[in-house]
């Protein structure tokens, strides 16, 4: 579809917005976004920027829409770059593409994954969808796997097992709780991994980064039951 010369101009300006709002991220943070100095970067009056984006917390919720997408582009792209019966390489792809992602992009992944906004409530109906995008990569790997509950796994309370149950229909495969466990493990540590290295926690305790990932990335394929790189 063409646009017109207006629409072309709509469209420029949501595109600087988003540019300068990332830049004021990585230097003030999500909480001071602030829509009047985007406006004086932009060279508009203050009151003229709501004409496209009316609240701070829209502002918010278009960045972490964006940055979702970003994350989730990244990690497809590394993720389906390896062979499809490789297991294995594929858990290791997905995860080396996360933190390579983060560590590219330290304010959007703190946005995402850092303290939450005091005041804001991103919109579900806006922000699911995208920030399922990587884990359900790591879910269809799972499902790709055909894993099975082991006798290793911990026992589940009867009430996690319903809920997590209730949860399957919308899995890939035929993901059981226990199976489905093991992947909120292996996320949560992922991400953990990578806040810890970025926020400087592992201060005076690990400095080859890199080669610390991979070797947890190594411990958590097994916690996974994934088999080694073919």
């Amino acid at each position: 579809m063409t646009l017109t010369p207006r629409q072309r101009a709509h469209q420029q300006t949501m595109a600087d917005i988003l540019r300068i709002a990332h830049r004021q991220l990585a230097t003030e943070g999500s909480a001071a976004l602030s829509l009047r100095a985007i406006a004086r970067d932009l060279g508009l009056v203050s009151s003229a920027i709501y004409r496209y984006v009316p609240s701070r917390d829209e502002l918010l919720t278009l960045l972490i829409e964006e940055s979702y997408n970003a994350f989730g582009d990244a990690v497809e792209a590394a993720e389906t770059r390896a062979r499809r019966d490789d297991l294995g390489r594929r858990w290791l792809s997905l995860g080396r593409a996360v933190r390579r992602w983060a560590v590219a992009n330290p304010a959007e992944w703190a946005l995402l994954y850092g303290s939450p906004v005091p005041g804001y409530h991103a919109p579900p109906e806006r922000t699911t969808a995208a920030g399922s995008r990587v884990p359900f990569l790591l879910l269809n790997l799972l499902a790709d796997a055909e894993l099975k509950p082991s006798p290793e796994d911990p026992p589940m309370t009867a009430a996690l097992h319903r809920e997590l149950e209730r949860l399957s229909p919308g899995l890939p495969g035929d993901l059981q709780p226990e199976v489905f466990a093991r992947g909120l493990l292996v996320f949560s540590s992922l991400c953990g991994l990578v806040s810890l290295e970025l926020f400087g926690q592992f201060r005076n305790t690990v400095t080859q980064f890199a080669g610390h990932f991979d070797h947890q990335l190594a411990r958590l394929r097994t916690v996974l039951g994934l088999p080694e790189l073919a």
